[in-house]
């Protein structure tokens, strides 16, 4: 919490903002059993507006719809946020397929008698954790309606058969959205209204060259900003419907510098973590003519970092 509380303050983000969740963390301290749930971020979000646009709404007792397109940051804030209030985290990645017995809980047989087996978000508001609702959209309605009550001004569930769980007052809620993906679908207006609603834009070349250096420090200055360059093209083609979003792939343009700095060459990593990724032969061309025109292919981990 120390690490990005400071990260925050280097920013400039409002001093309001940066002491209320301090207030939040002294008068809200972690279970010593759930320490091992509080999340210790390897990236950092970077967006001072979108950060206070946050902050307000958790310190405010809401719950948060985080919307936004492929690699705009959702899950990096997400886990961000629940390092930052020093909460453990409950996540819950959301199919087709998923019922309400799996988010709340179940009977089980543990050998000897049925008992309640809990769900993610019945612990989530058991023990105060942040639960990240990854996908939301992936969900059918009808397992979502289980979770108005958890989300509303009642903050509570019910389950047949078994007490009632109110949530703890440090309880949040942070959902995750992307828009058209395969098997998506609209949100009805009962759940949406539950949420306040972050509309998440990408990432800037800036802001990517930053995330790059913090991730990657030995990295050389101007191949993070070519790097950034690369990937703003891809970003270009994809907008413009010249390749799909198959290679629009932040995950993926870091995981290439991580086998980079293994030793892979720059050309390598990126045909395996970007290239690859298309599974249609003339757009892995495309995208393999952007990344010749804008980024060089023969590079050593020499090259690249030092030392």
């Amino acid at each position: 919490m120390n690490k990005i509380l400071t990260y925050l303050k280097q920013e400039g983000l409002d001093e309001a903002l940066l002491k209320g969740v301090e207030s939040f963390v002294a008068q809200y301290p972690v279970d010593a059993g759930d320490l091992n749930r509080v999340p210790d971020p390897e990236y950092y979000y970077y967006g001072k507006d979108v950060w206070e646009q946050a902050l307000s709404a958790l310190l405010a007792g809401k719950n948060l719809l985080l919307a936004g397109p492929k690699a705009s940051g959702k899950n990096v804030l997400s886990e961000n946020l629940a390092a930052l209030f020093s909460r453990p985290l409950w996540n819950v990645s959301f199919h087709i397929n998923m019922d309400a017995s799996y988010l709340v809980g179940t009977d089980t047989f543990d050998g000897q008698a049925v008992r309640f087996r809990p769900g993610p978000i019945w612990l989530c508001a058991e023990r105060g954790g942040f639960g990240i609702l990854d996908e939301i959209n992936m969900a059918k309605n009808e397992a979502l309606a289980v979770l108005h009550a958890a989300l509303d001004f009642r903050r509570s569930l019910d389950v047949p058969g078994y007490d009632k769980q109110d949530l703890r007052p440090e309880t949040r809620f942070i959902a995750t959205m992307n828009y058209g993906y395969a098997g998506t679908r609209e949100l009805n207006e009962a759940l949406v209204s539950r949420f306040v609603v972050l509309d998440m834009p990408v990432i800037s070349e800036e802001n990517l060259v930053r995330l790059i250096g913090g991730r990657f420090p030995s990295m050389q200055g101007k191949m993070r900003e070519q790097l950034a360059r690369l990937y703003g093209e891809l970003q270009k083609k994809t907008e413009s419907a010249e390749i799909s979003d198959a290679a629009l792939d932040l995950r993926g343009l870091l995981d290439a510098i991580a086998l980079m700095e293994k030793g892979l060459s720059s050309g390598r990593a990126l045909e395996m973590c970007i290239v690859n990724k298309s599974f249609d032969a003339y757009e892995r061309g495309l995208i393999r003519d952007v990344i010749h025109a804008r980024f060089p292919t023969n590079l050593t981990s020499a090259d690249l970092f030092t030392s």
